[in-house]
């Protein structure tokens, strides 16, 4: 199986405090891989690091074999043109906790907005891929709505949707449900699982260790800024070698 994503030696500190220190990670294509990790441990921002939201101090990101934010100059690397970012983002869909629908915009408008930036297609072709998105998200009613009429759960499928709509080879998810209500949490892990079973690469960094449990094909352990223990669910969660591994799923399971 190919390599979708390949982190070597991401290493990034915010002021004095290292968050990264060093992390190499693969994950195969067409896999759901699942972070898990106290706060502050660096899982959001290995995260973002994929699609260069934060740059790295040291390392690299390359998916699909191409380096993302960065090209190789006189054995260094150097940082790309923001337009050439952008283009390279498109390809990676981004499902952030909080949401971050343009709340003056219907939820289809947020669907297509970026597929309608870039010129995707027509306008016609564009919105009727936005209306099929809300329906496999469970939101076909709600295309005219606007997001503060939305619940939590509701808002955060249409973005879900919206990461969906440039066809992303990639998508990564940065604690999808953290955000929401106990009772919405269901609804928003059902359009996930669906994802899981539809061949794309996902990366989830998530606290729902039934989730985790369920779906993942790789869990991922990373604690004060280093993996920790990677392997199957039933390896890392059901028989984790490493104390501090133990520690963090007995506080949570």
């Amino acid at each position: 199986m190919s390599i979708a994503v390949d982190i070597h030696n991401a290493t990034k500190s915010f002021g004095d405090k290292q968050v990264l220190k060093g992390i190499d990670l693969a994950v195969e294509e067409g896999t759901v891989t699942v972070i898990l990790g106290p706060s502050g441990s660096g899982k959001s921002t290995l995260l973002r690091a994929i699609n260069h939201l934060e740059k790295l101090d040291e390392g690299y990101v390359a998916v699909g074999g191409e380096l993302v934010g960065v090209r190789v100059h006189r054995d260094r690397l150097k940082e790309l043109s923001e337009k050439v970012i952008r283009g390279q983002r498109a390809r990676i869909g981004f499902v952030f906790q909080s949401f971050n629908l343009f709340p003056h915009l219907t939820i289809l408008e947020n669907v297509i907005e970026a597929p309608l930036s870039i010129g995707l297609g027509s306008k016609a072709d564009i919105r009727q891929r936005g209306r099929e998105l809300l329906a496999q998200v469970g939101l076909a009613d709600k295309e005219s709505a606007y997001p503060r009429q939305l619940s939590g759960g509701q808002q955060q499928r249409v973005a879900i949707a919206r990461a969906l709509a440039l066809d992303p080879e990639l998508i990564l998810f940065d604690e999808p449900t953290s955000a929401l209500d106990p009772e919405l949490v269901g609804e928003v892990l059902h359009v996930i699982r669906t994802l899981a079973g539809g061949g794309r690469t996902l990366i989830v960094v998530t606290h729902e260790m039934g989730f985790a449990r369920e779906v993942a094909d790789r869990v991922v352990f990373i604690d004060d800024g280093l993996i920790v223990e990677q392997g199957t669910p039933d390896d890392v969660l059901a028989n984790p070698k490493h104390q501090r591994t133990q520690d963090f799923l007995s506080k949570v399971l």
